[in-house]
């Protein structure tokens, strides 16, 4: 299944059993490198900073909106580098489609934040590592929320958006895929 990604379980925080939460996605593949045409365009990069299409299925019971954060752990800063930061994602939504996370852009669901990224901007910033850094991760982490929406805006920090996140979270699920230039 070469255009589809790997699945993964999701893990349940408030009862420890799994749940079934899978994300799946035609532009990114668990442990595979990332293609240019979600690579940055800036800092020495020329990708074209399009964000990947990401469609999730079998959401916790309970679940009242959705939160997508992007990090990547092997940025050589000490805390990583957040890439992208969604939250407030209605419960109904299933799906965000290629280039939704252009900041402005019409594809985003309605009602969904954007919010601040380590580039300092809203929206998706694509991966662009240093030169000879060697392979570096990007984690697509969807949670499932059991609460509507999030007490923050577009302004909030990204460490503050995953507290809030994960004390709410219901359940996540994860793609990891990787860059190196």
């Amino acid at each position: 299944m070469k255009n589809i990604t790997a699945v993964l379980m999701a893990a349940c925080f408030s009862t420890g059993s799994a749940l079934a939460l899978e994300m799946t996605s035609p532009d990114i593949r668990q442990g595979e490198p990332m293609q240019q045409k979600q690579v940055f365009d800036g800092f020495g990069c020329s990708g074209e900073n399009l964000s990947p299409e990401l469609t999730w299925r079998d959401v916790p019971e309970g679940t009242k909106s959705f939160a997508l954060m992007v990090h990547d752990p092997d940025a050589p800063t000490g805390s990583g580098w957040w890439h992208w930061v969604v939250f407030n994602i209605p419960a109904d939504v299933r799906a965000l489609p290629r280039g939704a996370g252009t900041d402005g852009s019409p594809l985003m669901v309605d009602g969904a934040v954007q919010g601040r990224t380590d580039f300092g901007t809203a929206g998706y910033g694509g991966p662009c590592p240093p030169i000879g850094h060697g392979p570096h991760r990007y984690q697509f982490t969807l949670f499932a929320l059991g609460v509507e929406s999030l007490p923050l805006d577009a302004s909030a920090s990204a460490a503050m958006v995953g507290f809030i996140v994960r004390q709410n979270a219901l359940g996540s699920v994860e793609i990891e895929a990787s860059y190196e230039r």
